[in-house]
Order: structure tokens, then C-alpha cells, then sequence
């Protein structure tokens, strides 16, 4: 059964976590906000310790050869946005998240080559419009998603970024076998648990503040808002792509702005939480 998707309804679960997290703050887990300790973290990459059947947030590990303004290649919003979505996860679904000895999530960097993406229970990966993949992690991401592996790519902007991509994700599934859609707002991985209604389009907080309140990062070649997916023969979506939006931003930044967190939270954990629920499930 969908739980209907109310804005309200998940801002009131959501703060609910937050006064927890503040009434018992040497015992619960900390939503990251802004800079402070995990500014500039580097990567903790993946070890089989990691995997003990709790769900991780797998983050892929990738080489840029391009540049995209506001964009830092595969660490863009790394780690905020994989701890604080890891928490909410654990908050509002069942799905049990293994604490590390902080009592924070633990969450994993992979690398696209590495036997250890065969244990992730999905893949995030942003700024892919920056990306380059080797011919090893052409095959290895291959072979991932034959294995019914699930891959979310986020917070990439324009028509440069979207060709870069589709030139690199092409090289992994064939286009005339794996054609890109467009998803329609009925697709079940909009439904699984949070009744999503529209498409979220939501800009980096920091071009937020600096506009005034406007989410096209790329002015007119911010428009539309693209969700869209690459499915298999059986038609198990394998790839959800969010083109021209950054809902990892509303995961990542949800602490520091009441306004950024009032507007785009809410609607961005409800797609996340559907997101996670669809991949493991499919």
C-alpha cells in the first residue's frame, strides 16, 4: 500500500527526527550541517567488513575529465548528503542502517571497477556529466546491472553534462538494446511507499540563496526537469537519472536553511525513500 504523499505529513516525521536527534544528541545519530567535520572528508572506500546485510549507501567512485560549474565530480555533496539520507532512511522506513562506532551511518565510496559493487544494495553517483569511464568499469558497471544492480545518477545540469553522460552510460548499455525514456509520473519507483505527485526540480542551496529563490542552474538550459530511466528486457528499471535537479542537495543541506529545508526536503526524502524501496525490491 502507497502512503499518500502529504508535504506536511513527512516535514512533521522529519522534524520529529530532528528533536530527537537533539534531545539525545550523545545517543543518536547527527544530521550534517554545512562545513564543520565533514568538510572536505576524503573518501572512505569500500572493504567487505562493510557488508553485513544492513543497507549501505554505495556512492561510486569515478574519474572526471571535465568540469561543471558547481559541481566537484563524484564527491559533490559527499558525505552530507549519504549521511543525513541514511539517517532519514533508517527514520522513516524499517530498513536497518549499521551504525558505525560514532553512532553515525555507515556509508561506503566504490569504486566502478571493484568486485565489491556486486554487494551494494544500489548505486548514487553525481556531476556524471564530468565522468570518464575506463574500459574495465565499462565492463564491470556491465555486468552489475545484468546481475540486477540499480544505479542513481543526480545533480547533473544542461545539455553538455546530459550528452557527456549518455556518451559514457552508452558504452555500459547499448542504446538501440537499452533506450533512454522518459519516466512517467506513474511509474511504480515514484509510488513506493510516498505518493509522489510531481517531479522535483531544486537547485545546489548555494545558487538558491545567490538567485533569490530560483532553481534553474543553468537558466534556459535548465529546462525541463528530466527523470528518466534505461530498463532491461523484463522491464526492471536499472537506471533512474535526474537531469537538471539536485535532490541530493535537500538531504545534504536540510539543516541550514528553514526555508530551502520547508520547500525541498520533504518532497526530496519521499523520492529518495521511493527510490531505495523500488531498487530493493526489484
Amino acid at each position: 500500500m502507497h502512503a499518500p504523499f502529504s508535504s506536511r505529513r513527512l516535514f512533521t516525521a522529519l522534524v520529529v527526527g530532528v528533536l530527537v536527534t537533539v534531545a539525545s544528541a550523545v545517543f543518536a545519530q547527527r544530521i550534517w550541517v554545512g562545513g564543520g567535520r565533514f568538510y572536505r572528508t576524503p573518501p572512505k572506500m569500500a572493504t567487505p567488513e562493510d557488508f553485513d546485510g544492513s543497507f549501505l549507501y554505495c556512492r561510486g567512485f569515478f574519474t572526471g575529465r571535465h568540469f561543471e560549474s558547481g559541481g566537484q565530480g563524484w564527491s559533490t555533496d559527499y558525505p552530507g548528503a549519504d549521511n543525513n539520507f541514511s539517517i532519514r532512511l533508517a527514520e522513516l522506513t524499517r530498513v536497518h542502517i549499521r551504525l558505525n562506532e560514532d553512532r553515525q551511518p555507515n556509508t561506503v565510496v566504490v569504486s566502478l571497477s571493484d568486485a565489491l559493487l556486486f554487494r551494494c544494495p544500489m548505486l548514487f553517483m553525481e556531476d556524471v556529466g564530468t565522468a570518464e569511464f575506463s574500459d574495465m568499469e565499462v565492463r564491470t558497471l556491465r555486468e552489475f546491472f545484468q546481475k540486477g544492480g540499480f544505479l542513481w545518477v543526480d545533480d547533473y545540469w544542461g545539455t553538455t553534462a546530459w550528452s557527456r553522460w549518455v556518451g559514457q552510460i552508452s558504452r555500459v548499455l547499448p542504446p538501440g538494446q537499452y533506450p533512454i525514456f522518459d519516466l512517467p509520473i506513474e511509474h511504480p519507483i515514484m509510488h513506493s511507499l510516498y505518493d509522489v505527485k510531481n517531479f522535483l526540480q531544486v537547485s545546489s542551496i548555494q545558487f538558491w540563496r545567490q538567485s533569490g529563490g530560483d532553481v534553474l542552474e543553468r537558466g534556459t538550459d535548465s529546462i525541463p526537469v528530466h527523470y528518466r530511466g534505461i530498463q532491461d528486457a523484463n522491464g526492471r528499471l536499472m537506471v533512474l537519472m535526474t537531469h537538471n535537479t539536485d535532490v541530493a542537495d535537500t538531504w545534504e543541506r536540510e539543516g541550514e536553511n528553514q526555508d530551502y529545508f520547508d520547500r525541498f526536503s520533504p518532497a526530496g526524502y519521499a523520492i529518495g525513500v521511493n527510490v531505495v524501496l523500488y531498487a530493493m525490491t526489484h
